[in-house]
């Protein structure tokens, strides 16, 4: 059950954000083999200029389609990760036209103590989930 943030620019239709968070969700569904029913998904958009990105020195040329997804997950192999950076990548060209160097993911990994889906209980460590 990955929890993903969304960060962007402002500007995109509800339409164009659907899409996005539909294909994000498509990917780690494929990737790491969860659920199509685990989504937990939470976009915030910024206004132009509240966001910067740098290339890191990889010569990467952002635009105003800057994406930031950080995904909140239990660990993951590395080829689980590669998988899915490649996944969204090529999916979210392709259905969104987000250009691969406007993309950025951040991955968090936790454990089964690190969540609570409500009621104050702790599910993945009462085995209810």
């Amino acid at each position: 059950m990955p929890l993903v943030r969304i960060d962007m620019i402002e500007g995109r239709s509800d339409a164009e954000v659907q899409t996005l968070l539909d294909t994000i969700q498509s990917c780690i569904v494929d990737a790491f083999g969860v659920p199509d029913s685990d989504r937990y998904q939470i976009v915030t958009e910024h206004k132009p200029g509240r966001m910067i990105a740098g290339d890191t020195g990889l010569g990467l040329e952002r635009t105003d389609k800057f994406t930031v997804i950080h995904i909140f997950t239990s660990p993951r192999t590395p080829e689980m990760k590669k998988d899915l950076y490649a996944k969204l990548a090529k999916s979210l060209k392709s259905a969104c036209g987000l250009d691969p160097q406007d993309l950025f993911v951040a991955m968090t990994p936790n454990g089964v103590s690190d969540w609570s889906f409500g009621n104050g209980e702790a599910q993945y460590m009462t085995g209810a989930l």
